[in-house]
């Protein structure tokens, strides 16, 4: 009998919705996505503090995690995947592949995580790189399936690298649904999804996933901005957010984990979400 990936889903999406904090940039390879991970221990205990609906790591700092005995400690998501794509400069071979090839989930097992995460890069020019990640995926879906592991999938369409200087996000809603149409074929149980450069066409990507989409925050943004556009995107059906240099690399986490998990669980705007960042 087949194992169904639901069970640990509840452990992410608490009341139907979830928070995300991803801090696994590490495997990114790009230094600016460190600053405010430095000291990882003391990052995660802020972050159990603030009880987001789970947190976003590597397998090699899992354990941080995991070892901890509370009982309401946040639920663990495990990127499984790395690659090139992040950084400042474009690399002569772009490549994204799995940290485990021969048996992909079974760190993620073997932490008791929730869910497991892998990319599906769309860049300009690189067809070799979305062949990779086809294959990551196909590879993972067959293990997931067996395991009962729910897998995330991230659709990432990107800009040249020429545009704004490393890729970024190409916030076309066309592209975008394309994409997550495709991930939502290939089995996704979630879908960590790019904003729509309109938020208010957010909606096309959640008809398209047919499966709960999470809203990627990509780099850090002035937080009253990013309060008022996750409120928008969250109005179209977006079930939560996966976050990371939008919090950990603010002063003060906590409160802003405040501040969105009230929008993510009880619906409130970007205004009044801004107050209680605000309140700490």
């Amino acid at each position: 009998m087949r194992v169904s990936p639901k069970a640990r889903m509840n452990r992410m999406f608490t009341h139907g919705a979830c928070l995300d904090v991803a801090v696994d940039h590490g495997v990114c390879n790009e230094p600016s996505f460190l600053a405010g991970l430095e000291d990882m221990a003391r990052v995660v205990d802020t972050l159990i503090a603030a009880k987001p609906d789970a947190i976003q790591m590597n397998q090699g700092q899992a354990d941080l995690l995991q070892r901890r005995p509370e009982k309401d400690k946040p639920a663990l998501v495990m990127r499984i995947d790395m690659g090139n794509p992040y950084n400042d400069q474009r690399h002569r071979v772009m490549w994204s592949q799995l940290q485990n090839h021969e048996e992909p989930i079974v760190g993620a097992l073997e932490m008791d995580a929730a869910c497991v995460v892998v990319n599906l890069f769309m860049l300009p020019d690189e067809p070799e790189l979305f062949r990779q990640c086809v294959e990551n995926i196909s590879r993972v879906r067959a293990a997931c399936h067996r395991y009962g592991m729910p897998l995330m999938i991230e659709p990432l369409v990107m800009l040249p690298n020429g545009v704004r200087g490393g890729y970024q996000v190409d916030g076309n809603a066309e592209k975008i649904v394309t994409l997550v149409r495709l991930a939502s074929e290939m089995g996704a149980d979630i879908i960590k999804a790019d904003p729509t450069e309109n938020p208010e066409d957010f909606h096309r990507v959640v008809e398209a996933a047919r499966v709960p989409v999470l809203v990627r925050g990509g780099g850090k943004e002035d937080l009253k901005n990013v309060l008022m556009k996750s409120a928008a995107l969250l109005s179209q059906g977006a079930r939560g957010l996966v976050y990371g240099r939008n919090i950990y690399q603010h002063d003060n986490p906590k409160a802003v984990v405040n501040a969105l998990l009230a929008m993510i669980h009880k619906g409130i705007g970007g205004e009044e979400a801004w107050d209680i960042y605000n309140r700490g």
